[in-house]
């Protein structure tokens, strides 16, 4: 579609310049574009997802602040200080206006160009002299075979790319902020476990070192409990480590400092169990920010052929000047005005394979950029699937770990009264003593991967992701 340019914007320049413009105007409307047709690539999608989402008549849309579907006031205010204070997110924002003014400078020959220049000259002789002018200039390239309107809106595809490139980057941001903050909770739930975990061995120490006093225990059972207690005592320290980590983690993210940093919450109990409505597999195309990124800059090597097809074709330019020249200032009223036009025409003989080059660069970056998107396409439909099954597996791991606990504490609270009454070996409530710490250890992890899992299948699905922003709107 032929760009028109405003009038308005002719208004103030000199007649000459404004017949230029019209001109060039009437001429680019006629020409033709050289860019080839677009289709969006063909890629094979499946009707339906392979994973079974979880049934729920309280289903949760992936779309929009899907975080807040965990009912957790400090996550969603965690949420919200990593949208506003997070670097790596203004470094994208920061990226957006960058190709936004990129695409404006690749949009300037669309327009003509205008220049004014005013000289004075002095004579010196018999009879001193000084002369004034004032030129005004303008030139407009006809856009007979689409070039400029071509690279225009390559510069406004990549504009849009990277529009979509800070939505990816704010879509991964809010899943790291949320996988960190269960991982902090998660954590904390482990310590506290671990120190019970600890406690408890150390009252049976007590019970068996009582008891080799009386002769009922042997010293190798008091040292194994020992053995027991410092072994349980050494995962705290570890355990603190990552907690430790996990909560710089959580600061830097959120764009502060580690220094002083802290969170309210302590554990993941209380935080709802969102169910997680995925889309159907062909929404993923319209809905993830980094097929879209994709797609616009496939978008942008289609256009640069057209750039490097109309390249062959001449060159048509026009130019115009207007000039007025006075012995004295007051003399430019009314001026005596001297005009000239002009058109050029340049067609490329030989450039030594330049061009030639550029359009086989051009080509084989639009079948790169095809293969991209593609790649893209089916690695987001991998990320979904791969979610939807770790969501499913962990529901029923974690169904099967609440048996396996409830059984390992009953079996050492039996282990432990039978052994105070004599009817049990000591071997019998250090196994089973280990067995309940596996047990309740393993519970917590895995409730944490289940949230992590349904963080991830939000991400997958393009959560968090805006409305798609218009290169209009990336470049302010």
């Amino acid at each position: 579609m032929p760009h028109i340019i405003p009038f308005r914007a002719l208004l103030s320049v000199p007649r000459v310049v404004k017949a230029t413009a019209a001109l060039g105007l009437s001429l680019a409307t006629a020409a033709c574009s050289l860019t080839p047709s677009y289709h969006r690539p063909a890629v094979a999608t499946a009707p339906s997802w392979n994973g079974k989402p979880q049934a729920s008549v309280n289903a949760v849309s992936a779309t929009g602040a899907w975080w807040q579907s965990f009912h957790s006031a400090e996550l969603d205010r965690l949420m919200q200080q990593s949208l506003a204070g997070n670097f790596n997110l203004a470094a994208a924002e920061a990226r957006v206006a960058e190709a936004a003014g990129t695409a404006q400078v690749d949009a300037a020959p669309l327009f003509p160009q205008l220049s004014l220049g005013v000289t004075q000259s002095q004579t010196m002789g018999v009879k001193n002299s000084s002369t004034q002018q004032a030129v005004g200039q303008a030139s407009y390239e006809l856009d007979f075979w689409g070039k400029n309107r071509a690279a225009a809106q390559s510069g406004r595809a990549l504009a849009q790319a990277s529009v979509y490139d800070a939505q990816t980057v704010a879509m991964t941001l809010s899943g790291s902020v949320a996988d960190t903050y269960f991982l902090v909770l998660s954590l904390n739930e482990r310590i506290r476990l671990a120190q019970q975990i600890v406690a408890d061995a150390q009252h049976v120490l007590s019970l068996v070192v009582v008891q080799q006093s009386a002769g009922t225990a042997t010293m190798l059972q008091v040292q194994q409990q020992r053995n027991a207690v410092a072994t349980f005592q050494a995962a705290i320290p570890v355990l603190q480590q990552q907690s430790d980590q996990a909560m710089h983690l959580l600061a830097v993210l959120t764009g502060k400092a580690p220094e002083g940093f802290a969170i309210g919450g302590q554990d993941l109990v209380g935080l709802a169990d969102p169910a997680v409505q995925p889309n159907l597999p062909s929404a993923l195309l319209e809905q993830r920010p980094d097929i879209r990124a994709a797609e616009a800059r496939l978008r942008s090597a289609n256009f640069d052929i057209g750039v490097a097809r109309a390249a062959f074709f001449p060159t048509v330019s026009l130019t115009g000047a207007v000039g007025f020249g006075a012995r004295h200032l007051s003399d430019f009223f009314p001026p005596a005005a001297v005009t000239d036009l002009g058109t050029s025409i340049l067609q490329p003989l030989f450039s030594g394979g330049q061009l030639q080059g550029q359009l086989r660069y051009s080509r084989a970056r639009q079948v790169e950029m095809v293969a991209t998107y593609r790649q893209t396409v089916i690695t987001a439909f991998q990320d979904v699937e791969d979610q939807l099954s770790a969501l499913s597996h962990f529901h029923d791991q974690e169904s099967i770990e609440v048996t396996a606990e409830a059984a390992a504490s009953q079996a050492y609270a039996l282990a432990e009264l039978q052994y105070r009454l004599g009817a049990a070996d000591y071997l019998t409530v250090l196994t089973t003593e280990e067995s309940l710490y596996q047990a309740q250890d393993s519970l917590l992890q895995l409730r944490l991967q289940r949230y992590q899992a349904t963080v991830g299948l939000f991400r997958a699905l393009g959560g968090g992701f805006a409305a798609p922003a218009t290169a209009s709107q990336a470049g302010g």
